[in-house]
């Protein structure tokens, strides 16, 4: 049995701090009005990306607080329409963080941009919205 739209109670909006996590952002928004979904949002700390220029422990610090301001963005962006969010900062693989948080929180769809920051960490990680497509436990809308 397939599930039908009206189905998606739980939406899970990975951010990058990309353009094109802010356009998954407006789509999922359309979304919690249209259907009176619940929303998360999540930003991930990639831990596995070799450094050279900083140490691991600076990297982390600034992602981090990068992080953290990326969903204040976006929560005070959704909070201005009237819509409570949930936030949440995690450290790992990106794709397997999510996949956790989709399982965890009993997610019905994934919204996500089809880019992300940028051809570098696109090189180094593959394309997170590409994996998601083969790997997601729910469905998953690709923005552009």
């Amino acid at each position: 049995m397939t599930k039908s739209i009206s189905n998606f109670k739980t939406i899970l909006v990975p951010l990058d701090g990309s353009k094109y996590s802010e356009k998954a952002l407006q789509r999922a928004c359309e979304l919690v009005d249209a259907f009176d979904s619940k929303i998360i949002l999540v930003y991930v700390v990639e831990k596995s990306i070799p450094i050279n220029l900083l140490d691991r422990k600076e990297y982390l610090t600034i992602v981090r607080k990068f992080g953290k301001k990326t969903l204040e963005r976006a929560t005070k962006t959704l909070s201005k329409k009237g819509i409570t969010a949930k936030p949440l900062l995690k450290e790992g693989n990106i794709v397997s963080e999510i996949e956790k948080i989709v399982k965890n929180e009993k997610c019905d769809l994934i919204v996500v941009g089809n880019k992300g920051l940028g051809a570098l960490t696109r090189f180094l990680l593959g394309s997170v919205s590409n994996k998601l497509a083969q790997h997601s436990p729910c469905s998953l809308l690709i923005v552009k």
